[in-house]
């Protein structure tokens, strides 16, 4: 079973929607690892991943401005 991720607010949109990791990367269109990895905190996604995230699990509301919720460069 694939981990939890590390924002509340993506494990509770996650939640919601019922989707898998291996859903939300077909959605985006990059592997499951790499989605994994970004919502577990070990990959920094760019904004263009962070953004697409939010697309798909229905996120609406700016994230937090800490550590967390950083994105690099494209």
């Amino acid at each position: 079973m694939a981990p939890n991720p590390q924002c509340a607010a993506l494990a509770a949109a996650k939640e919601k929607k019922g989707m898998s990791y291996a859903q939300i990367a077909q959605q985006i269109g990059k592997p499951e690892q790499h989605v994994i990895d970004i919502c577990t905190g070990a990959a920094t996604p760019t904004t263009d991943e962070f953004n697409a995230l939010a697309r798909v699990l229905g996120i609406t509301s700016a994230p937090p401005h800490d550590a967390a919720h950083v994105t690099k460069a494209a």
